[in-house]
């Protein structure tokens, strides 16, 4: 396919150079499925590239010879020229660090000095006559490898001297990324950016990610696709806002397959259907495929279902009872959209995913990309939803800019080898090149990776954004994925150590899941208590404060309700040290129910911070936390006391009026009294010596608080 035509002076005489790519097979239909690494192939391309040579009589042109979908220009043809010529032979071959296909042929390849020894068939250049006599004899089929036709040709001395080729051992033309990904770095400079190879420092012209180390991440900025000057030049290419559909109506919105995944016990599941609702699309172009595991998740599903179903145009619930598998699910996911012809997307989503931005199926589908991805992260980790670079061996690999990509410190649309979590797709083409229904299966891969394997195996018309840089018209190969962090999306849950034993399991997340424990159960004044000064002070030394939501106070409650142990309200207690309880109370202490450790980070985190600015010149050391109960036919109140404790923490767990009547503290040294407690508020108060204190009797209903002494 001739792509362009350019003239440079080789020997002071005028030469057409002419880019010619393997893309013949847009001319006849192609017929490898583009995976060269997993045995012989590519035959075709040397037919088509003889029968096109036919037509060519000018022994003058330069052919460019090189895989497309995979290959980006980082210069232009006045440096490939100059190159060309310096290397002073009629053919010059990319080369390569690793020999394939056949490496019993490794002691027939002549030596090199310095710079790679072997031959890559996927890129090289020369002249027309030279290249003619180079697939002269090519008599093979089309599924017979061009690699081994080109490498015998080589590694024959008559036939290398006489068509005179040479490779391109230091890469200053062509750079085959496979086996060499830390050879190569990006190289910004004066808003371009070029590939240099830090091993032999050249910069070479043609970049080719063959074999699985495809070009994404050196794609994503070659040669100015993103530069730091001006940031991502594509990413507003193409776009489909949603207003510029013309959609008056809801109805005329594109109809999306959300596709939720539960593989195993989560947490904040509640919260997820919550967001789930808030998302900022109408709900009637909304269809629910949700697949659930794990039956300790049925309750949230059934709740969420029995409120909001109606809302929904439809809703498939795949259940535990099916023992369904993770691949099996996806597949139903996606085939459910692929033939509903009315289905213009499939939105995966698992449901460890935290959407905060209610805007982001509006923003992907503006994209109009095949595949895309919001990007998340994992609070306080470098984890995220999508891979920079694939290994060798076709598994994760880091690339150079995924650190600054996962921090915001680069912001664009990032053509990516690997997403996962949460994405977008087409459904046009689940209906074309994704109609194998079992795109999630593989034996050796998990579901991810396998979906991800086979869009990269597939092929399609798209085009990638970074090849829009390249100044060509023509049709690429692969079905690109990308991820995008032009928005601020949300987070990753971690289900590490999430246990389902306790009533309420959350609670117990303030270690793995602390962004979002605070958004469930710290109350949402919070943060305001110092710059807005919410603290009240409505007795001498103590302070009245808002802490936890309403959410925290009933899960408190119903957890120990449903520990059910409380105490009898004796003196003797041998929960305590030394055994004997001065001033006892109905209670449960924190460690009965193994909430110990995450109560005292609750208070490291949230208590202390106050405290220490209350009290300034304490250091906050917590002991006893429990939980009371008072009734008024159990234990109404608490006689006058002081407690052991340099200052006391008391949280109101539930509300008067609403909840019970009565109840209070009255300070007796100051005869001032709180007697309307805030549910979700504390109080903070010294112990011992001065605020000698009782509980107001409770006159009906139940009240709880919780209590946490202090100690310096």
């Amino acid at each position: 396919m001739l792509l362009n035509v350019c003239y440079g002076p080789i020997n002071n005489k005028k030469i057409d150079f002419s880019f010619c790519l393997n893309e013949f097979g847009f001319i006849s239909p192609w017929q490898c499925n583009g995976d060269y690494m997993s045995g012989p192939g590519g035959g075709q391309k040397v037919r088509l590239l003889k029968e096109a040579l036919e037509e060519m009589k000018n022994e003058d042109k330069v052919i460019l010879f090189i895989d497309s979908y995979d290959v980006v220009f980082a210069s232009g043809p006045k440096e490939l020229l100059k190159k060309f010529q310096q290397a002073r032979h009629k053919v010059v071959f990319s080369s390569e660090s690793l020999i394939w296909p056949n490496r019993h042929l490794e002691d027939k390849y002549p030596h090199v000095i310095v710079g790679n020894r072997f031959l890559g068939s996927g890129g090289f250049i020369g002249y027309i006559p030279n290249i003619k006599e180079m697939v002269a004899d090519w008599t093979g089929k089309d599924n017979d490898s061009d690699q081994l036709f080109f490498t015998k040709i080589y590694i024959d001395p008559v036939k290398r001297k006489s068509i005179n080729i040479t490779l391109d051992s230091k890469c200053r033309l062509f750079q085959n990324l496979h086996g060499a990904l830390d050879e190569v770095v990006l190289k910004f400079e004066d808003g371009r950016v070029r590939a240099r190879n830090v091993l032999y420092d050249t910069l070479p012209v043609v970049i080719h990610g063959n074999g699985p180390t495809k070009i994404n991440y050196l794609g994503n900025y070659i040669p100015n696709t993103w530069t730091f000057e001006t940031g991502c030049t594509v990413c507003h290419q193409d776009l489909h806002p949603l207003t510029a559909l013309k959609v008056r109506s809801q109805s005329e919105y594109p109809l999306v397959v959300i596709g939720v995944f539960i593989q195993q016990p989560t947490p904040f599941v509640t919260m997820f259907f919550e967001r789930l609702l808030k998302l900022q699309y109408p709900k009637n172009r909304l269809k629910l495929f949700i697949y659930n595991q794990e039956a300790h998740h049925e309750r949230h599903i059934s709740s969420f279902l029995k409120e909001h179903r109606s809302l929904y145009q439809d809703v498939k619930v795949v259940g535990p009872e099916e023992e369904m598998d993770e691949a099996a699910s996806c597949n139903m996911g996606f085939d459910m959209c692929r033939k509903d012809k009315d289905c213009d997307y499939f939105f995966l989503l698992d449901i460890q995913v935290v959407l905060k931005n209610e805007n982001t199926l509006k923003i992907l589908i503006e994209q109009n990309l095949p595949i895309v991805a919001p990007m998340l992260t994992r609070v306080g980790r470098l984890w995220s939803n999508f891979w920079g670079a694939l290994s060798a061996e076709g598994y994760y690999a880091r690339s150079e800019d995924y650190v600054d990509i996962v921090q915001g410190r680069r912001v664009g649309v990032w053509n990516v080898p690997y997403v996962s979590s949460v994405y977008l797709v087409k459904a046009s083409l689940l209906r074309s090149e994704l109609a194998d229904y079992e795109l999630f299966n593989s034996n050796t891969l998990d579901p991810d990776m396998a979906f991800c394997h086979n869009i990269r195996l597939r092929s399609n018309k798209e085009k990638p954004k970074w090849f829009k840089t390249v100044n060509v018209k023509l049709s690429v190969k692969g079905i690109f994925m990308y991820v995008t962090n032009m928005h601020t999306f949300g987070r990753i849950l971690s289900t590490d150590n999430y246990q389902t034993s306790h009533l309420h399991n959350d609670l117990w997340q303030i270690f793995e899941n602390p962004v979002d424990w605070q958004e469930r159960y710290i109350h949402e004044n919070y943060t305001y208590i110092m710059k807005d000064k919410l603290i009240e002070n409505p007795c001498p030394d103590v302070y009245w404060f808002p802490i936890f939501s309403d959410v925290a106070c009933n899960h408190l409650v119903e957890e120990m309700e449903h520990y059910g142990k409380w105490s009898g309200g004796g003196n003797k207690d041998t929960r305590i040290q030394g055994g004997y309880e001065n001033v006892p109370t109905i209670d449960i202490h924190m460690n009965q129910i193994n909430f110990e450790k995450e109560w005292h980070k609750f208070l490291l985190e949230y208590i202390a911070p106050i405290t220490e600015k209350m009290y300034p010149g304490y250091y906050t050391k917590f002991e006893l936390a429990f939980v009371v109960r008072y009734k008024p036919d159990e234990q109404p109140s608490l006689r006058p006391h002081h407690d052991a404790s340099t200052f006391t923490i008391n949280i109101a767990l539930n509300q008067v009026g609403p909840d019970y009547q009565g109840g209070g503290c009255r300070f007796l040294r100051y005869d001032c009294s709180i007697q309307a407690p805030r549910k979700g508020w504390s109080l903070m108060h010294p112990g011992r010596l001065t605020h000698y204190h009782e509980g107001l009797p409770t006159t009906a209903g139940v009240r709880y608080i919780a209590v946490s002494f202090v100690d310096p």
